[in-house]
């Protein structure tokens, strides 16, 4: 039928987002809130809740494909995320993939590669010329998460009290910071120490300072430039820890807030040895190619074509 409405849903650690789109690729309505990571949001299912709500009583809707974080690694976490899909649209077809792979069919446009994402936290994501998918990293902010926003500001606020101390080399960071957040420079750690106890979000907060640090780098800091090189080293584990899944020319490409920076990606390039491939789709477009699958619509250049620009209009960004 050709007024056949889809939904697709691109959760993460700072976002979600929900995109009606009809069968000629064009994104009718969206809704954006905050993170629905539930390994660090406990308000996370009423965060998910309250964006889908706008779309429940939708009689055009036929199919609702969901990338949401943490799903598939966690069974127990999982079964709620299924449940709550289910819930909200028990009357069209659904499915529940992980964020990273809903990020992979849309960078890739479905076909294989290698995808590297680093966002509020990292992960690589493969797919293989026979189709069967393999991931390295997402182990959390406690664990792992090595090259993310957050490791990347959790390192800045690691190297800023060092450069207080007299640890470490001064760097801009602590001005940028400190006039960002405005803190006392004179009470540093009165400010910074009330600053962290009082975050509502601390995974996601903290990974908002990696954009202070790209700026500071652009400027020329020397600290700030080394976080980033850092984290394209540990990105750049990701993919070689994954690589032996694909053929030996797989393409790689990339998703995720971190990679705003273009300082992170040319350094992740050099690391790799070659550059990515435009991704095709941003995350929001994967997880509405999902939906449009279980359809069994025929997905056109023209479909792809118009996913991307109208999801370039809503604010979803394919980095």
């Amino acid at each position: 039928m050709s007024d056949e409405l889809i939904l697709g849903i691109d959760g993460g650690g700072s976002k979600v987002l929900v995109a009606l789109a009809d069968r000629s690729g064009r994104i009718l309505r969206s809704s954006r809130g905050r993170g629905v990571n539930p390994m660090d949001n406990p308000n996370w299912l009423e965060e998910l809740e309250q964006h889908l709500l706008p779309f429940c009583n939708e009689p055009k809707l036929m199919a609702v494909a969901a990338g949401l974080p943490a799903y598939g690694e966690v069974a127990r976490l999982s079964a709620l995320q299924r449940d709550a899909i289910q819930r909200a649209f028990p009357t069209a077809l659904s499915q529940v993939l992980n964020d990273v792979d809903a990020a992979h069919l849309g960078a890739f446009g479905g076909n294989p590669g290698i995808l590297i994402l680093s966002g509020t936290g990292s992960m690589a994501w493969a797919r293989n010329d026979s189709g069967r998918s393999a991931r390295t990293g997402g182990w959390g902010d406690l664990i792992g998460d090595e090259g993310s926003s957050h490791w990347i500001g959790r390192r800045a606020l690691n190297l800023i009290s060092q450069s207080l101390d007299g640890r470490a080399r001064a760097t801009a960071l602590s001005t940028a910071l400190f006039d960002q957040l405005r803190i006392d420079p004179a009470d540093p750690m009165n400010g910074l120490g009330d600053w962290v106890s009082s975050l509502s979000n601390p995974r996601a907060e903290i990974a908002a300072i990696s954009a202070l640090v790209d700026r500071v780098a652009c400027d020329g800091d020397e600290g700030a430039i080394g976080l980033l090189e850092q984290a394209a080293d540990e990105l750049s584990k990701h993919y070689r820890a994954i690589s032996r899944h694909c053929d030996a020319n797989a393409d790689w490409t990339y998703a995720g807030g971190s990679f705003s920076s273009r300082l992170l990606l040319e350094a992740l390039e050099r690391e790799i040895g070659k550059p990515p491939a435009p991704p095709r789709l941003s995350p929001i477009g994967g997880a509405l190619l999902a939906a449009a699958q279980l359809l069994d619509w025929p997905l056109s250049e023209s479909w792809v074509g118009q996913i991307a620009v109208t999801a370039q209009s809503i604010g979803a960004q394919a980095t």
